[in-house]
C-alpha cells in the first residue's frame, strides 16, 4: 500500500489569534498540524502497520510548514514533500491543481486528508484533488477497513452502500462515515480519497526515537514553476478563480444589558431590542 496524506499547517486555535485588516498577525502565532489532518495521518500509519507499504505526507505552504512535515515524519511517516506556495494564490482550485500534479506520478493506493482546515473552515481542496485524479471518495470517516474483493463479497449487503464499480478492483475501503448525527457504511474501490472526521482514531505523539529518525527521512520541496516546466501542470489550471478582497476582525463585543421589571416587562423589552437594535425581527 502506498498511502499519501495531505497535511496543512494551521494556527493553533487554542492560542490567541490576532486578526488585522492585512490578515492574521503571524509574529506571535503558534502553528500546528491541522487537527483533522492528524486523524488522517494516524489512520495512514495504522493501515501501513497492518498492510505494509509506505506513508508519504504532502503539504502546500511556505518554508515554515516544513516544521509540520518534520513532525509528521517523527510520528511515523516515511517521506515528506512540500509544494512551495510562493508562486500560488490561496485560491482552492489553484492549490488543488498543483497538489494533484504532485500526487499523480506517485500513484497512491489511498489518499487521506482531514475533513476540513480549522483556520479557514474550508474543506474543498482534497475533494477537488479527488475529482482531478478521477478518484472515488468518502468524506467524514469515523472507521476505515481495507478489504480484498473476496472479503468484501462475503459481507452481508444489508445496510451497505456500494460503488457502481465495486467489483472491478482488487482492494476496497469499507468506510463508516458520519452523516449529521448518524452513520452510514459505504464501500469504494481503491485507489480512493477518504477524509477523516474526529473520532476516527486517537493520534499518537512523536517519540524521541521518531524525532531522531525524522532527521534522516527524505523531505523534498517542489515548486509550481518546476511542475509547469515539466508539463505536469498548466498555467491555466493555477489561475485563481476567486480572490479575497477584504479580511475583517469580528466587531468588539458590546456590554451586556440587564432588563428590569417583571417577566412580562422583560419579554416586551427583549422583543423591542431584537426588533429595533439587533434588527432580527
Amino acid at each position: 500500500m502506498k498511502i499519501v496524506v495531505l497535511l496543512k499547517q494551521t494556527f493553533d486555535t487554542e492560542e490567541k489569534i490576532i486578526v488585522t485588516p492585512a490578515g492574521v498577525d503571524e509574529r506571535d502565532a503558534k502553528f500546528v498540524i491541522n487537527p483533522y489532518d492528524e486523524y488522517a495521518l494516524e489512520e495512514a500509519i495504522r493501515q501501513r502497520e497492518q498492510l505494509g507499504g509506505e506513508v508519504i505526507v504532502i503539504t502546500c505552504g511556505a518554508e515554515r510548514s516544513q516544521e509540520a512535515l518534520r513532525t509528521a515524519l517523527a510520528i511515523g511517516a516515511d517521506e515528506a514533500i512540500r509544494l512551495d506556495s510562493a508562486d500560488l494564490s490561496d485560491d482552492s482550485s489553484a492549490v488543488a491543481a498543483a497538489l494533484a500534479a504532485v500526487i499523480r506520478p506517485l500513484a497512491p493506493n489511498l489518499l487521506l486528508a482531514g475533513l476540513f482546515a480549522v483556520d479557514s473552515g474550508a474543506g474543498s481542496v482534497a475533494l477537488q484533488i479527488a475529482e482531478l485524479l478521477h478518484l472515488p471518495h468518502a468524506a467524514s470517516a469515523v472507521k476505515v477497513t481495507i478489504l480484498s474483493a473476496e472479503e468484501l463479497g462475503s459481507l452481508p449487503a444489508d445496510g451497505l452502500l456500494s460503488s457502481p464499480t465495486a467489483r472491478s478492483a482488487e482492494r476496497y475501503a469499507l468506510v463508516e462515515r458520519d452523516v449529521e448525527g448518524d452513520t452510514e457504511t459505504v464501500s469504494i474501490p481503491l485507489p480512493a480519497l477518504i477524509t477523516a472526521q474526529q473520532g476516527l482514531n486517537e493520534p499518537r505523539y512523536p517519540s524521541l526515537p521518531g524525532i531522531m529518525k525524522a532527521k534522516r527521512k527524505p523531505l523534498r520541496t517542489i515548486t509550481a514553476a518546476e511542475l509547469i516546466a515539466s508539463g505536469e501542470l498548466s498555467l491555466e489550471s493555477v489561475a485563481p478563480r476567486t480572490t479575497r478582497t477584504q479580511l475583517l476582525p469580528p466587531p468588539p463585543r458590546a456590554a451586556g444589558k440587564r432588563l428590569p421589571g417583571d417577566p412580562a416587562e422583560q419579554a416586551a423589552a427583549l422583543v423591542s431590542l431584537l426588533r429595533e437594535e439587533a434588527k432580527l425581527l
